[in-house]
């Protein structure tokens, strides 16, 4: 019981994290409707009521993340605030695929035991699953169809108008793509980071093909399908190379991210080692792993219900396995990111940045200023 009339008043540990509530949620149907429960089925319940809080915690995290970023100018001071929680979404994904082990203890059979009394609940009909997919920015027309209906169809009219409102809103992949936008130092002074990088893509593509050609290895049939992957700056380094062609691709949802932020993406992966662009690499290399914790999540998922249900029907409809196996194959929201390393070239090959553009990348310290 709390002291009143004192801001720091005493609380009681099960007062504190409600554990009457939540110690008291777990309600099995098997129980309710069968002179003996089927034991697993605590298992199932608690396990799933453990990713709704992760999922809450998630929603938590990304929230505070939107706050920081859907700022007009965003402050830099910030950057290590967000990486910080980004991470620890990360760390909570993988939490959550560890989770899945714990549940492949009960075999197929103990799952049939009560399996008959979810219809129609479904994994499918998580508010807050949604609420993440849409807050990291997962476009309503790159969705998988739920039965042929949008996904928010399964919740109830309250949920649904809170679902479509935060897709209009930015998203963090939007307020990423923003921010990317500004990027400073792609041209400065008199170095032109597209024109000094085209430069140093043929030739380093010149130094490979050489290599190939003159292999005596390689058989002319080898030579030809090695330079057929090494490819030239008519084929993949276009994205970046030629504004045309980036915004061709845009139109036919091949690439989603903006033109200019492509290139600040790239430019901060080249030049990395750089002290001012340490933190924004972090910060991509962030929505990278949270965009593969995702795909590693929904990939596991799939197959513990390939292993419980096999090509059984889901509990809410679904194709079961193969819908969800489709969803990691779909459901990427930040490719662009994972495909800037298609166009990274060695560091041997960098363009060497100036001096000056050097120094505004690194921590410079005026001793004249700091004397008396």
């Amino acid at each position: 019981m709390e002291e009143k009339g004192s801001k720091y008043s005493t609380v009681h540990y099960q007062n504190y994290l409600g554990l009457g509530k939540i110690l008291d949620a777990q309600h099995l149907r098997s129980a309710a409707l069968e002179e003996e429960p089927a034991h697993e089925e605590m298992l199932f319940i608690i396990v799933h009521q453990a990713y709704e809080l992760w999922f809450k915690q998630i929603i938590h995290e990304l929230s505070s993340v939107l706050i920081l970023f859907r700022r007009e100018k965003v402050d830099e001071r910030n950057i290590g605030t967000a990486i910080r929680r980004l991470n620890r979404v990360v760390e909570i994904q993988k939490l959550l695929v560890d989770q899945i082990r714990i549940m492949e203890t009960m075999t197929p059979l103990d799952f049939l035991d009560f399996r008959n009394y979810l219809f129609p609940a479904s994994g499918f009909q998580s508010f807050q699953f949604r609420m993440i997919e849409n807050l990291l920015g997962l476009e309503d027309e790159q969705r998988l169809t739920y039965n042929g209906c949008p996904y928010f169809s399964v919740f109830q009219e309250g949920q649904q108008k809170v679902l479509k409102e935060t897709v209009k809103e930015d998203s963090l992949f939007e307020a990423m793509e923003n921010w990317l936008e500004r990027t400073p130092f792609i041209e400065f002074g008199n170095f032109d980071f597209l024109k000094s990088y085209r430069e140093a893509v043929d030739r380093m593509l010149e130094k490979e093909t050489a290599a190939i050609q003159s292999s005596a290895y390689l058989t002319a049939q080898e030579k030809e399908m090695r330079l057929k992957m090494l490819g030239n700056t008519n084929t993949y380094f276009q994205s970046v190379l030629n504004k045309d062609h980036h915004l061709k691709l845009q139109k036919e949802k091949k690439i989603r991210l903006s033109y200019e932020a492509n290139i600040a993406a790239l430019f901060i992966n080249l030049y990395r080692e750089e002290p001012i662009l340490h933190l924004p690499f972090q910060l991509l290399t962030c929505f990278v792993e949270m965009d593969q914790g995702l795909t590693s999540w929904r990939q596991r998922h799939a197959q513990m219900v390939l292993r419980m249900l096999g090509n059984k029907v889901g509990t809410g409809g679904s194709s079961g396995f193969e819908y969800l196996h489709a969803t990691s194959q779909k459901h990427h929201i930040y490719k662009d990111l994972h495909n800037v390393s298609t166009l990274l070239i060695p560091r041997s090959e960098l363009p060497v940045l100036p001096p000056e553009l050097k120094r505004a990348l690194g921590y410079y310290y005026n001793h004249h200023l700091h004397t008396s």
